[in-house]
């Protein structure tokens, strides 16, 4: 059997949580924080490479990184303009994979309940695709997690805020673009009554008492 094309993965974890009030990217799940559990599930893909994109709170958000960038499991850039959206994030880390002409599967940290499975299923569904696409059902959308390919992150408009990456599975004709249902990884962390519902779920640990 033919060995799967070797793919890279990004986690986009620069974003200030404004709706929540704290950095969603600390959040911990069995302990471990949101960030780290989701580049510990990327990196459990066999990825090629790791690119992490950091920007607020970004010192103590890569402090929960240092054992993954150690050992070389992963390599953390910073997005000094994030206010602007996941575009110029994505094209941050299209920068730090110069060179890569593969696969990206693409993700971010406030997905609680995204597990390896749905990551493996994503790559799956993309090899067999013939855009070499595949994405997450988010209700009536499709969006992140993703697979793309690299090109698509250098050439992503750095002022289209969040929307660049999505408009752009969206606009590949249906047939082009398997889209895996999301389940609860689909599920993401905004507000604080986010947060209540995925405590409830087991998806987060219980906020510490004060």
């Amino acid at each position: 059997m033919r060995a799967s094309a070797p793919h890279a993965a990004v986690l986009l974890a620069a974003g200030g949580s404004r709706r929540l009030g704290r950095a969603k990217q600390l959040l911990t799940r069995d302990g471990e924080a949101l960030v780290h559990r989701s580049a510990r599930l990327l990196r459990d893909t066999a990825a090629a490479a790791l690119v992490v994109v950091l920007g607020a709170d970004g010192d103590a958000v890569e402090a929960t990184l240092a054992d993954l960038a150690t050992s070389g499991d992963v390599r953390c850039v910073r997005n000094d303009a994030w206010t602007a959206g996941l575009s110029g994030s994505l094209r941050r880390a299209g920068d730090a994979l110069a060179g890569f002409e593969g696969r990206v599967l693409v993700a971010t940290c406030d997905h609680p309940a995204l597990d390896l499975a749905h990551l493996q299923a994503l790559l799956a569904l993309a090899r067999a695709a013939p855009s070499g696409c595949a994405a997450t059902r988010h209700e009536a959308h499709a969006g992140i997690p993703a697979v793309v390919p690299a090109a698509w992150l250098r050439a992503m408009p750095i002022n289209a805020g969040d929307r660049g990456l999505g408009d752009r599975l969206r606009a590949l004709p249906r047939e082009d673009l398997p889209v895996l249902d999301g389940g609860g990884a689909s599920f993401d962390v905004d507000t604080p009554d986010d947060v209540a519902i995925a405590v409830a779920r087991g998806w987060l640990d219980p906020p510490a008492a004060s």
